[in-house]
């Protein structure tokens, strides 16, 4: 286990008669790759549920954060797993552009992956870095024309949503901003503090901590609505942007060929947690919502969505690595 470098979420003692018997799914503790670091939004949502899985199944749920690459490392590595239900991985729209944005694919998200459940959706957030003195996107867009290729935007690396986030937000501001990868979360909200980076639009509860203590000063959320986790931040249509709107996506995969009945068996309990009172209130407090679905409807979202990313990588520019 200490090869995984990885935290053990919890280990309940089963209660009586509710051992597992031999042979009988799950045996043993089971791994949940998260391809970001700790504190990010795959992070935040995949240990809510974590949680409640280990309780359910009195079985260890072990959270093995592998950052890097964009989260293709991560992906990379759910790949390479034994397809028997012991590992799966709390992934979101990189795992999709990763392999867009490689001109060596490294994998195919929709051939060499079983998909397990859907899991949250949450709005993404623009925050701006230190001595950015600006209330409004079209402030923010007229300092950085102002300034062509001045200001600088961070992401959580090359394919990452964030990154993905940014260059949208570029194309359809008409601006010229220099990306900036961090590999790890802290580095990047460290660059923001310092004023390294003038802004970074990430997934709402990777930041929301951040934001409500006043460490790091909100500009907008870019969905429709307002973010109950954080109702004083308005909408980007609200900020002078309308035309802006961008979402995040998180859900549970797997191995190539895991056995139908784990898998139906996963996303049954993972939509049962999902819809307990205390899991909504937990998603809604980091800045999440509950996505519920079938395994066939997290495929299909997947399909839906590589398509339009493929489209939108085109269109906005992005060059394949």
């Amino acid at each position: 286990m200490t090869a995984w470098r990885c935290i053990a979420i919890v280990l309940l003692a089963a209660a009586p008669g509710a051992v597992p018997a031999q042979g009988e799914w799950p045996s043993k503790p089971i791994r949940m790759i998260i391809p970001f670091t700790s504190g990010s939004a795959s992070d935040v949502t995949g240990r809510i549920v974590a949680l409640r899985l280990a309780e359910i199944y009195h079985q260890q749920i072990v959270a093995d954060n592998r950052p890097g690459a964009g989260g293709l490392i991560g992906s990379e590595l759910t790949r390479q797993a034994a397809p028997d239900g012991y590992t799966v991985a709390m992934v979101g729209q990189p795992h999709l552009s990763n392999a867009l944005l490689r001109v060596d694919k490294p994998y195919d998200p929709l051939k060499d992956y079983a998909a397990i459940a859907p899991v949250a959706n949450t709005p993404n957030i623009i925050v701006l870095g230190k001595g950015v003195d600006v209330k409004t996107i079209p402030e923010l867009i007229a300092l950085a024309k102002a300034k062509p290729g001045a200001l600088n935007y961070g992401s959580a690396g090359i394919g990452s949503s964030s990154h993905l986030a940014g260059a949208m937000f570029a194309s359809k501001a008409g601006i010229d901003v220099v990306h900036v990868p961090f590999r790890q979360g802290g580095d990047s909200r460290t660059a923001l503090v310092t004023g390294t980076i003038q802004y970074y639009i990430y997934p709402l509860p990777a930041i929301a901590t951040a934001v409500k203590s006043g460490l790091i000063r909100a500009l907008a959320v870019t969905s429709t609505r307002r973010a109950p986790a954080l109702p004083d931040v308005p909408t980007s249509a609200e900020a002078g942007f309308p035309q802006y709107v961008s979402v995040s996506w998180f859900g549970l995969i797997g191995p190539r060929g895991m056995p139908r009945q784990i898998i139906a068996r996963l996303n049954a309990d993972t939509m049962r947690v999902l819809k307990e009172p205390a899991t909504v209130q937990k998603f809604e407090q980091q800045g999440a919502e509950p996505a519920y679905g079938s395994p066939e409807d997290f495929a299909k979202l997947q399909r839906d969505e590589y398509a339009e990313l493929g489209a939108l990588i085109v269109k906005i520019g992005m060059k394949a690595q």
